[in-house]
């Protein structure tokens, strides 16, 4: 397999943000979920003036990765304010890490995750944090892994559904 890159999204490749949110989400949780619920979230999740919006955020980041031009995977991190929960300045959030079906156990995730983890660090803030949905057992496995431990709970709108994310961290 060719050396998979990690690169920085920039707002001109928000096509391509979209079009790998939307059928990473789609892989991941649609046989759990219903077609409207799952319809309406990537729709208003990964729109245009959303993504676009997220992506000029000097707060948040998003990073591809890549073998050769093809995109298999995407990170979402959020600092200070664009934090979802806390806006804690000793954070960082891992809002997304997404990979495509096909790459599951290449370790994409995982160069995904280390990217995150190298940002935190450069940036000197404490402890990582994320929410993970409760019924992703194989995302709750891959977190708890790499040294995260449950800390608190909220609700994940998708669609009409409220669903419950643990919420994660891992000190550094």
């Amino acid at each position: 397999m060719e050396k998979i890159k990690i690169i920085k999204v920039e707002l001109q490749d928000l096509e391509q943000l979209q079009e790998i949110g939307r059928r990473t989400f789609w892989e991941t949780f649609a046989a759990v979920n219903t077609e409207e619920n799952m319809t309406k979230y990537l729709s208003e999740g990964f729109s245009n003036e959303k993504l676009g919006a997220e992506i000029r955020n000097k707060n948040s980041s998003f990073y591809f990765a890549k073998i050769g031009d093809t995109i298999i995977g995407y990170l979402k991190l959020n600092i200070s304010s664009a934090q979802n929960e806390m806006s804690d300045q000793n954070s960082i959030e891992i809002e997304r890490i997404y990979v495509l079906k096909e790459f599951h156990g290449k370790k994409v995730g995982q160069l995904l995750y280390n990217q995150a983890i190298q940002i935190a660090k450069e940036k000197g803030v404490s402890f990582v944090w994320l929410g993970v949905w409760e019924e992703n057992k194989r995302a709750i496995h891959f977190y708890e892994k790499n040294g995260f431990t449950a800390f608190d709970k909220h609700i994940f709108l998708l669609g009409e559904d409220a669903q419950t994310d643990i919420l994660m961290k891992l000190l550094l």
